[in-house]
């Protein structure tokens, strides 16, 4: 009797259940008291934190680089590349950490302290004095030459821990948020959609923000305070997550396999049965009951993953038929991926040589206040953020009418567009920038750097619109699914690295013999407008090779390009 009335105590419980997921003390969930908007919102306070704090230290960076640390403009912006090609590389192994280690909640909450650790030393570093700014002639040139050391020793031992930090934190916050609803409830699930909504927007916020008051701070008040703001807003957004804790859903992990490891078996197989006849492999395929297609017919090599070596069909010694189509879309995409480090190399620009442009024109928008040059990556977020709505309200039904597809256009015909968009940025770019050059030789300030060119910023606008736009197109396709995260990070860190050689190379090559190189100091001599035709027109192969790639792909589904 005590069994009957416990069980039917217990079934208004199970109701209110939510599967695979657990509270914070290990027990099962309710939705009643977990989850929802209660949840998402201290999680979306983090993320705006994290966005403010991270594009506090980004967007500006080049500036510190070449004005309280002294380096010269080709180094500073490679300097820029090497830091964000980490940063773009390093969420694949908070990932890693959390799906095979600590999970997502405690990964975001170590990620949070290293970020705040990481802010606070940078603010520190700052708040060094340095050679320049040392007033006692009669000091040790030997000290003085070791704090200097120090000071850039820590600084950049600091800006990698931020790194590190962002790379806890990018791939683990949002799916927590996600985690927050259940999509097999129809209400949450709708809700689910509105948080994504509003995940967007507070990302946008938090970067508009930045990129407006911190780097006016920075530039006109105090690195050491523009740097320290990032810092407590962060430890602010730390607290919040926190106080969430109790009022979390902590999904369960599944028995689905880090996908690296999915497809590195599909080619260890296929290798280890390079011997198996095309007859075993089609009996194989007519015994599961897979019809050919397009897909199956391409790259019929991994078929062989569908066999074990000994023969044997036990579970974990054979692939299944779409962890070899998961592989082969990986070997489809490998020259789109490659095709598409050309585009990663020219958005690398618009933190470095777009800002240092900026800096030497007419910022005054009144009498007494000039706009920090790097507050013009604004527009790239205010552009992404106006042109979504259009693409999806005007742009898709359109698209949809002309060609029938449901999406309006194929994702490589979006991704495809949004690479032209970048070569049109990089050709405006480099017209641009020759006005400024003839500007500044018409006025006769070819040798006075620290003269304001009479050129309005405002002509800037163009390219960093363009790079919004093509941001907006260039999305990774969605058919590797987690894999495909892993790729979209994989070209921008590779892009941004690339870059960062490239302008090495290229400062070493042009500065031979003393003369001005195309990154020289001063930028009235310099030709930035050289590199922006050089990327326009690596660009322009970039995009050739992505076309001749895009023909030749093959959907998952069948469909060809």
């Amino acid at each position: 009797m005590a069994i009957s009335n416990l069980s039917t105590a217990q079934t208004p419980l199970l109701d209110d259940t939510i599967d695979a997921s657990l509270d914070y003390k290990g027990r099962p969930v309710r939705r009643s008291n977990s989850g929802g908007w209660r949840s998402a919102s201290f999680i979306i306070a983090v993320e705006i934190a994290e966005m403010f704090a991270y594009y506090g230290i980004s967007s500006n960076l080049i500036t510190y680089l070449t004005g309280p640390l002294g380096e010269s403009t080709a180094a500073a912006a490679a300097q820029v590349n090497a830091w964000s090609g980490a940063a773009a590389l390093l969420p694949l192994l908070g990932a890693f950490i959390a799906d095979s280690f600590l999970g997502r909640y405690r990964t975001i909450i170590l990620a949070s302290l290293l970020y705040t650790l990481g802010l606070g030393l940078l603010s520190l570093s700052a708040a060094l004095p340095s050679v320049s700014n040392s007033g006692d002639q009669s000091t040790d040139n030997t000290i003085l030459s070791s704090s200097a050391q120090f000071q850039v020793i820590l600084f950049f031992f600091s800006l990698y821990l931020v790194a590190f930090g962002q790379g806890g934190h990018k791939p683990c916050v949002q799916a927590f948020g996600a985690d927050q609803f259940d999509r097999q409830d129809p209400e949450e699930c709708k809700a689910q959609s509105s948080f994504f909504n509003w995940w967007y927007f507070g990302i946008c916020a938090g970067t508009f923000i930045t990129l407006w008051i911190l780097t006016y701070i920075q530039d006109n008040l105090s690195w050491t305070l523009g740097f320290g703001i990032p810092a407590i807003v962060m430890v602010v957004g730390l607290l919040a997550f926190v106080l969430g804790t109790t009022t979390y859903r902590y999904s369960i992990k599944g028995d689905e396999e880090n996908p690296f490891l999915r497809i590195g078996r599909v080619f260890i197989l296929a290798v280890r049965n390079w011997k198996t006849t095309s007859s075993a492999i089609a009996a194989e395929e007519e015994a599961r009951g897979t019809l050919p297609t397009e897909s199956s017919k391409q790259f019929k090599f991994l078929n062989k993953a569908l066999l074990a070596p000994d023969g044997s069909k036990e579970q974990g010694k054979v692939c299944s038929t779409g962890e070899v189509e998961e592989a082969k879309t990986v070997i489809r995409l490998a020259p789109i991926w490659a095709a598409s480090l050309f585009y990663a190399i020219v958005y690398a620009q618009t933190i470095t040589f777009f800002t240092k442009q900026g800096a030497t024109m007419d910022r005054s928008i009144t009498a007494g206040f000039k706009i920090p040059a790097a507050s013009l990556l604004s527009f790239i977020s205010l552009t992404i953020m106006i042109f979504i709505p259009i693409y999806d309200r005007i742009f898709v039904p359109l698209a949809r009418a002309l060609t029938g597809k449901p999406a309006g256009i194929t994702m490589l015909q979006r991704i495809g567009t949004g690479m032209l968009l970048s070569v049109i940025s990089m050709l405006i770019a480099a017209l641009v920038e020759m006005r400024r050059l003839k500007t500044a030789e018409e006025y006769g300030l070819v040798d006075k750097p620290n003269v304001t060119v009479p050129m309005s910023i405002w002509w800037l606008l163009p390219q960093y619109i363009l790079s919004g736009l093509s941001d907006v197109f260039a999305m990774v396709p969605k058919e590797l699914r987690s894999v495909g995260l892993a790729l979209y990070l994989s070209i921008f860190g590779v892009g941004s690295f690339l870059s960062s050689f490239f302008i090495s190379a290229i400062e070493k090559m042009t500065g031979e013999g003393g003369q001005d190189s195309w990154f020289a100091n001063n930028l009235n001599r310099a030709h930035l407008d050289y590199f922006y035709w050089l990327l326009a027109a690596l660009s322009a192969m970039g995009l050739a090779l992505y076309l001749c790639s895009a023909k030749s792909y093959i959907y998952v589904r069948g469909s060809t390009l």
